[in-house]
């Protein structure tokens, strides 16, 4: 599987968990839950920057807000979110296309269809 690029105001890319997880090159998986959800259980992996921080540093320019490996990352370099039931993570694909980023990818059914597929979980922190 491979990821496909979009440009703004294109229609945001969607892949299953499935398809993400066989990916190659795998994308940066970003989980856009809060801190306390993602410490409850998350794809192995995935780096945990919440939709408020996304809106507020992305949307609203308050860079003091991102993680330093967010502002490092690149805009073309492919990008996926995740959160709970793909709510919030379609919210953030959009910021994130509008700030630039041009592979955009959003995980369809979230971390509910992430479970259901099997996939492996793990819990606590992982943003180094």
């Amino acid at each position: 599987m491979t990821v496909t690029e979009t440009m703004p105001n294109e229609a945001i890319a969607s892949l299953t968990p499935r398809e993400l997880s066989e990916c190659d090159p795998a994308p940066l998986l970003v989980d856009v839950r809060s801190a306390v959800e993602f410490r409850s259980g998350h794809a192995p992996g995935a780096r945990n920057l919440s939709l408020l921080r996304i809106v507020m540093g992305v949307g609203f320019g308050w860079r003091w807000l991102l993680p330093d490996w967010f502002k490092v990352q690149k805009r073309e370099e492919a990008i996926a979110l995740i959160c709970l039931t793909a709510h919030r993570s379609p919210i953030a694909a959009q910021q994130l296309q509008r700030a630039g980023f041009q592979q955009v990818i959003n995980i369809a059914g979230g971390m509910m269809s992430w479970q259901k597929a099997g996939l492996p979980t793990v819990k606590g922190a992982a943003n180094p």
